[in-house]
């Protein structure tokens, strides 16, 4: 092992900024050092600081986000930084507000006159007018030490916990890769770190927040902390909430009702840029998506905050219900506000009208499920995205999961921004009880019908396009009558005998389209992850004197492997159960097989007889009156 653990930090101490990272103390546990982007880290094999080496891409994502950020914000104050990797040339900043812009055209008329050269900004180097960074649960520091060692312009980096024993990780990680003067550990509770500093002179400029499970409890107070146009990150690992498998948790928490659908993975995105917007709402603050990604077993939202009472009206207006088909899938959006007037003229804003279905599916006739409310505008800023996506492509050797990365941005770009949710190839096809068409095929019938279609990077098999659901499903009757469904075997009932009892009127074109295919398919980039390593996804929660995450951790998740199922039966013992029962063709006269038979040849005894008839006899599923000639064991002709 690398060095020495650090002592225990005095939270005293560290409230007035005199961290005690310098002190040394014997190595108390085993500990693992590992080596992520420019950062090694050593952290306790036992489970007692959290760290995932699945969320790399999350890590890396990260800081190429907040690189494309301080490039704007400290190109808005004629500061150019360095990257490293990156080639040596003047890059052309466009802000992503109006502010900010006139701010840059004032600076740029100050730098002019006073003919100083461009100053630049490099990483590992503390910038005075630089970003200030919290980091509010860092564990072992590994995402803040990262920062200081690869993202250029910036002043400080504060890496909180609330565990002594994370803030002792981090101190020494911290002296291990020579970041001191950039990253200052913080032992205290995340929520009020952050609201101690509301003032605007205080506030942070980047907010990281990546917790264990939700991060419901941390929004209130991380849409106060961060600075005016700052930007804010924020992971969820708590998918099966956000899925739709406990719709009044995820109210509790996020202030929506989700719903099971195949678009379960962008609803959630949704509802976290719901929430974020309606906790900012109450502080006279809005926030502008810049990507929204989902990956893994996560969502990871980066969003800037901005304030003022005018647009904060027009909040209601970006948040919509969801009515989803329990027959078809077929969904509609419901906004909940409605905003009117000429452009340039006074806005007004009022209720919207609604609902835009009636109580019974057009389709199928089913009920219909009501969730959100959600976010209905786009969830990424195809700008900031495309900035990001060619920053990563110029320099690929910068981050280990530099392909994904690009694959990913790559499909983002693609999407219909003013499309939300989406369907699916194998939730139309079954819904139906038809055979797939593949994806070029429904891609193109949708072009040819006139409507647009894209990917998401949320589901590989999905069909995001702004065609009607009546459109679609006819496009799906008219593949249907070029692979036929055997009528007969359809209940009446049936989603699927509704549907396509109906005629078309339209009149669907299968032919491939070569605009069909969309870039990122055709130049096969890394767009879906494939299961990065064994038993891969959301680790156990970090605990005080953890044990170990070794091999008694994993002989506990094969035991818990498929606890629900029955065990599968012994051969033998199913051999001696199946001749408890009578042949069916033995006393027919009819069975050919003999002693090779698996059922019972021997006709029943009268004690067997008598025990059937008792009162007192229980009936299981595996004894028969005899005589009745009904079996009712597994495999009975």
């Amino acid at each position: 092992m690398e060095g020495q653990p650090q002592g225990p930090p005095n939270p005293a101490g560290m409230e007035n900024g005199t961290e005690p990272c310098g002190e040394e103390r014997a190595s108390e546990a085993q500990e693992t050092t590992v080596t992520e982007g420019a950062a090694k880290i050593a952290f306790p094999s036992a489970n007692e600081v959290f760290y995932n080496p699945v969320q790399e891409f999350n890590r890396d994502l990260t800081c190429a986000v907040i690189t494309e950020f301080a490039r704007i914000q400290l190109g808005a104050k004629g500061i150019q930084i360095k990257v490293p990797g990156e080639k040596d040339v003047q890059k052309v900043v466009v802000d992503l507000s109006e502010q900010e812009e006139e701010k840059a055209e004032l600076k740029k008329g100050a730098n002019l006159a006073s003919g100083d050269q461009p100053r630049t900004a490099a990483v590992g180097e503390i910038c005075e007018e630089g970003l200030r960074v919290l980091e509010g649960l860092a564990a072992s520091g590994l995402r803040s030490i990262r920062f200081a060692r690869e993202v250029p312009g910036l002043q400080s980096v504060v890496a909180n916990d609330a565990s002594a024993r994370a803030v002792d990780l981090m101190c020494r990680n911290v002296q291990l890769n020579a970041v001191a003067h950039l990253v200052h550990p913080r032992q205290a509770d995340a929520r009020m770190l952050m609201y101690q500093h509301q003032r605007a002179s205080e506030r942070f400029d980047v907010i990281d927040l990546d917790p264990y499970g939700s991060p419901a409890p941390f929004l209130d107070a991380a849409v106060q902390a961060v600075s005016e146009g700052g930007l804010l990150c924020v992971t969820c690992t708590d998918m099966a909430v956000l899925a739709g498998n406990s719709g009044e948790t995820c109210y509790s928490k996020y202030g929506a009702m989700a719903l099971k659908s195949r678009a379960c993975h962008e609803m959630a995105l949704r509802i976290v840029l719901h929430s974020l917007d309606l906790r900012a709402n109450c502080y006279q603050r809005f926030v502008v998506p810049l990507l929204s990604v989902s990956a893994d077993f996560y969502v990871r939202v980066f969003v800037r905050v901005f304030t003022g009472q005018a647009k904060v009206k027009a909040s209601a207006s970006k948040q919509a219900l969801v009515f989803q088909c329990v027959g078809c899938g077929t969904f509609h959006l419901q906004r909940l506000g409605k905003t009117s007037g000429a452009s340039g003229s006074r806005v007004k804003f009022s209720a919207a009208c609604g609902p835009p279905i009636s109580p019974e599916c057009e389709h199928c006739g089913q009920r219909h499920q009501l969730g959100g409310p959600l976010w209905a505008e786009p969830i990424h800023d195809l700008d900031f995205v495309g900035r990001v996506l060619q920053a990563v492509s110029t320099n690929p050797g910068r981050f280990h999961t530099s392909e994904r990365i690009q694959g990913v941005l790559s499909v983002i770009t693609e999407e219909l921004p003013d499309v939300p949710l989406y369907y699916t190839l194998d939730q139309l096809s079954s819904t139906i009880r038809c055979s797939t068409p593949s994806l070029l095929q429904l891609r193109s019938a949708l072009l040819h019908a006139g409507f647009r279609v894209s990917l998401s990077h949320a589901c590989k098999n999905a069909v995001k396009t702004d065609a009607p659901s009546s459109a679609l499903w006819d496009i799906m009757r008219c593949w249907e009558k070029e692979c036929p469904v055997k009528r007969e075997r359809l209940s009446e009932a049936s989603p699927a005998f509704r549907i396509l009892s109906v005629e078309p009127r339209l009149q669907a074109n299968f032919a491939v389209r070569d605009d069909a295919n969309p870039s990122s398919r055709q130049r096969g980039l890394k767009r879906f992850q494939a299961n990065p390593e064994a038993n891969w996804g959301p680790r156990p929660r970090a605990r005080p004197g953890g044990k170990a995450a070794g091999e008694a951790v994993e002989e506990r998740r094969r035991l818990h492997q498929n606890k629900r199922k029955e065990p599968a039966e012994d051969p033998v013992q199913r051999a001696a159960r199946l001749k408890t029962f009578p042949c069916k063709r033995f006393k027919e006269g009819t069975c050919q097989r003999g002693d090779q038979c698996c059922y019972s040849h021997s006709p029943p005894t009268p004690e067997d007889t008598a025990a059937a008839a008792s009162p007192d006899h229980p009936k299981t599923s595996h004894q028969n009156p005899p005589g009745s000639g009904v079996a009712t064991g597994p495999g009975v002709d």
